[in-house]
């Protein structure tokens, strides 16, 4: 009977640590997706949409503009941003949900964005809000890349 019990308890631990590490990983992720969408909107303001889109990018994104297009592959992104629109846009936003697997390796953020349209003089000309959607995959270099938005 003792060893019976014993056998369930280090059955018990096993589990429970198991458990354990898949939340640390999980918890990783969300500070690491955190971090890159940060990073990615900093990036946006300081060096330009068109540069942050372009190093966030996963090889295989795939981006939704419009009502209904896609844009695949990150040529596809560079092609899209490289518009001079783009040059004189503003694209601000920030994460109000931040969530990841439970292995740490897939994850996903939504929030608010403002897009702010500026004319040659730096006024402002047209403005959007709205909400937006980002699936993150970690690469195997350990860096985090969007593959959806």
């Amino acid at each position: 009977m003792l060893n019976k019990i014993l056998v369930l308890a280090v059955i018990l631990f096993i589990s429970l640590e198991a458990t354990a590490q898949q939340e640390s990983a999980k918890q990783k992720a969300v500070k690491e997706i955190t971090a890159a969408e940060i990073a990615f909107s900093k990036m946006a303001a300081e060096k330009g949409i068109g540069a942050a889109f372009d190093f966030y990018a996963a090889a295989d994104v795939i981006i939704k503009r419009g009502n209904d297009s896609l844009i695949y592959g990150k040529a596809g992104v560079h092609n899209f941003y490289s518009n001079d629109v783009f040059k004189k846009a503003l694209l601000q936003w920030s994460p109000d949900f931040i969530e990841a697997s439970n292995s740490g390796d897939l994850g996903y953020t939504y929030g608010k964005y403002t897009w702010q349209l500026k004319d040659d003089q730096g006024k402002i000309i047209q403005e959007a809000k709205g909400i937006f959607h980002s699936v993150w995959k970690k690469q195997k270099d350990g860096s985090w890349k969007f593959v959806w938005d």
